[in-house]
């Protein structure tokens, strides 16, 4: 359904497509798939409250960029020592990920590119506009953010900051993402790995298939 409402995007070669590990990437990769174009991650981790990690305070994204949820940081009263004590542990495994997925091979090139960041859907918000910044600073042509589902809300926000905002079905009321998808368990570094190798972004040398 997402691949559909973003047919215009297909079989051009300025196009690329960038999922946010790891549950962005299968999605990521139907959408790289059914348009005809590259696919790649982009590393972002969600900045969790200490004693509640589901919970956003923000996020951060390669590069190091960290966008904060001023709601609630303000609301909770989050310090910023908490917070930097977070961003310092998520940036470590955004770097442990990084070599994971690409084992030291480089980004796509998304300079001058339309780059659709695909995630498996959207709460607050928060990870794709930390995404979004860090490549602003890559100079892509164009971006488009593209999910399965998100709130009406957080859609409409963040289509004030992109050039495109696709979101393929906005629950009302919206409990959470998982709740949109039959299978929702966790995906694996593995399978990230495996994703990008059959979409030919890498030699498929991860330790467990060899």
């Amino acid at each position: 359904m997402l691949a559909g409402l973003l047919k215009q995007y297909r079989d051009r070669d300025d196009v690329i497509v960038l999922g946010l590990p790891r549950g962005g990437v299968p999605v990521a990769y139907e959408v790289a798939r059914a348009l005809g174009a590259p696919l790649d991650v982009f590393l972002v981790r969600k900045l969790g409250l200490p004693r509640n990690p589901e919970l956003a305070m923000g996020a951060i994204a390669s590069g190091g960029t960290v966008v904060i949820n001023d709601d609630v940081v303000r609301g909770l009263g989050i310090s910023p020592e908490v917070i930097e004590q977070v961003a310092e542990k998520e940036g470590r495994e955004l770097l442990r990920r990084e070599h994971a997925y690409r084992e030291g091979r480089p980004m796509l090139d998304v300079t001058g590119k339309t780059v659709i960041v695909v995630d498996d859907g959207l709460a607050t918000g928060a990870s794709m506009r930390a995404a979004v910044q860090a490549l602003r600073g890559l100079r892509p042509a164009q971006v488009v953010a593209a999910v399965p589902v998100s709130p009406q809300l957080t859609c409409e926000e963040l289509a004030l900051q992109l050039d495109e905002v696709v979101c393929a079905s906005t629950p009302s009321p919206f409990f959470a993402v998982g709740a949109s998808y039959r299978d929702f368990k966790q995906t694996t570094d593995e399978e990230v790995h495996d994703l990008l190798w059959e979409a030919g972004g890498l030699p498929n040398t991860y330790p467990s298939a060899v």
